[in-house]
């Protein structure tokens, strides 16, 4: 979906994705209002900017990359964007990728809330039996 065809708002999280990918991290700040509250799929919980910053300077420190984070749906209502991605990344020399979605609210032009949500498993088609 090409930018210009979405709401001004969208481009918020789009922004905040885009910086992960460039590894920018005043670029994430600047997506984020002063007492954001980010929630990550497998439980930390960051609160404020500041929590933020030391947050993804320890990642990136620690040899954290994101080799890319692919957004494959995208909307807003009012103030509430949602994305659905694939994320892949090299975190402790593992090399993972997950799909999973990402619902924000703005507190006017900036992030104050985002929630991540991974899917657990590999996706498949059901024809009647679950797979192990």
């Amino acid at each position: 979906m090409a930018r210009d065809h979405l709401q001004p708002a969208v481009d918020q999280l789009t922004d905040y994705i885009d910086a992960w990918r460039r590894h920018d991290v005043a670029g994430i700040l600047e997506t984020l209002a002063d007492e954001c509250v980010i929630i990550e799929c497998y439980g930390p919980v960051y609160r404020g900017k500041r929590r933020v910053e030391q947050w993804m300077r320890a990642w990136f420190d620690a040899g954290g990359v994101v080799r890319d984070w692919q957004i494959t749906t995208q909307a807003a209502a009012g103030d509430v964007l949602i994305a659905e991605w694939i994320f892949s990344c090299t975190w402790q020399g593992e090399a993972t990728t997950i799909e999973g979605a990402s619902i924000a609210r703005l507190a006017g032009a900036r992030i104050a809330y985002l929630r991540e949500y991974a899917t657990t498993a590999p996706l498949y088609d059901w024809t009647g039996t679950w797979r192990k």
